[in-house]
């Protein structure tokens, strides 16, 4: 069985909105045992969505639309479909009734407009929409299976996951699951993580190993695809395992979480506390441990000295490190040490993490960009500096020295 998504939507051409229901279904195609082999993304224009389902048809056994069920004139695709299957739109009563209970509740008109939501592909079953007002449709014709759901995601997963997702089984029954396991790796790039592998990339038959990197991060997907769950997740453990032989000290997580989560549970585990002193990263790394629920209980708090007065200032740096002939600079391994060092006694936090380089565009103290400097202190011991040449932008430097500041924290909560 392949299936094919169609995202119908201008927004969506235009990244005002991001296709986040591709992912969503194909995850839950795969969970039913049919793959999804293309994802297209259509505007709203009746020609070309018409070209789309055509090409669809063509290499797809199942079709599933996003989109364009709703009451404006653009929304076109239920109209498009019956068209070119010569099959009319009939109003679905059930669906009207519950738009007519819905707007009297409210008190608001229902203007000519909304009936189009309750319109229905004649023939076709009709999904139930509990969290809005268009009805979906499911339906098969010439051996190829159609399945229309609505755009927003609220009202999409739902219709999904109850109607849909039973008419699939009652067409298809239950094919070989497609079950997965995401490994993440820090400190380690994409390329080299590929090379410590590659025998067993090149072997792959099952499970899968599809690796991709993320700013700062690698991630791996294990999947294995049996009818036999117990089977698949055995395949799954006994290749996750050969991978943490040969990799496990880049491996944070055998779950789709990011660094930071990891580094906040070993803290959290150790009942130890958390804070930093930033510059060339501006905040980035306190941002990124403050995006996890929660943080507040592990993390005190950061400061960011940006410039040497706020060094000198807010964390007794001496300006005479800092400025002058002969000095280390504010970008160097006394400084990173330091810095480090102060800001865990300033908070009073068991683990201090400073970080000071060159995020550019040009050279700092003579000092090439991407030059960066990690500092991390534990309380009563000696801080530990690491050195980062990152490459990229500006941003991409931040991101990387972030990244790899919460990797060697990892990495020395792991072994404390």
């Amino acid at each position: 069985m392949k299936a094919e998504i169609i995202a119908v939507g201008t927004e969506l051409l235009l990244g005002q909105i991001v296709n986040t229901n591709a992912r969503y279904l194909s995850q839950g195609l795969a969970a039913l045992g049919i793959d999804v082999f293309f994802q297209t993304v259509v505007g709203d224009n009746a020609s070309r969505l018409k070209e789309a389902i055509a090409i669809a048809s063509s290499r797809a056994d199942l079709l599933v639309f996003t989109g364009g069920l709703g009451p404006t004139m653009d929304d076109l695709t239920k109209d498009v479909l019956a068209d070119m299957l010569g099959r009319k739109l009939v109003i679905h009563e059930p669906s009207l009734a519950r738009m007519k209970s819905f707007f009297a509740s409210r008190g608001a008109h229902m203007v000519e407009s909304n009936l189009r939501q309750a319109n229905s592909i004649e023939g076709s079953a009709a999904l139930d929409n509990e969290a809005g007002l268009a009805v979906g449709n499911a339906l098969e014709q010439d051996g190829i299976r159609y399945i229309l759901l609505p755009g927003p995601p609220m009202e999409m997963k739902p219709m999904f996951e109850g109607p849909a997702t039973s008419w699939i089984l009652q067409e298809y029954g239950r094919g070989a699951a497609l079950h997965s396991r995401i490994l993440r790796f820090a400190g380690i790039g994409e390329s080299k993580l590929e090379h410590e592998l590659i025998d067993l990339i090149e072997a792959q038959t099952d499970p899968t190993i599809a690796p991709y990197a993320k700013e700062g991060e690698v991630t791996i997907r294990l999947s294995s695809k049996s009818p036999d769950e117990a089977e698949a997740l055995k395949r799954i453990d006994d290749m996750a395992a050969t991978i943490q032989s040969r990799v496990g000290s880049y491996l944070y997580a055998q779950e789709d979480i990011p660094l930071e989560e990891a580094v906040l549970r070993l803290l959290r585990d150790r009942r130890h506390r958390l804070s930093s002193a930033e510059s060339c990263t501006g905040g980035l790394f306190a941002e990124l441990i403050t995006s996890r629920p929660g943080s507040s209980g592990e993390f005190l708090g950061g400061i960011v000295t940006y410039t040497n007065a706020l060094k000198h200032r807010l964390l007794g740096i001496p300006l005479e490190m800092l400025e002058g002939a002969g000095a280390p600079g504010a970008v160097s391994e006394a400084t990173a040490a330091l810095m480090a060092q102060r800001v865990s006694e300033t908070t009073g936090s068991d683990w201090g993490v400073s970080i000071t380089g060159v995020a550019g565009p040009g050279e700092s103290e003579g000092k090439p960009v991407g030059l960066v400097y990690i500092g991390i202190s534990r309380k009563g011991m000696e801080a530990s500096v690491y050195t980062l040449q990152a490459g990229g932008s500006r941003e991409m430097v931040r991101m990387r020295a972030a990244k790899h500041a919460l990797y060697r924290l990892w990495t020395l909560l792991k072994e404390s």
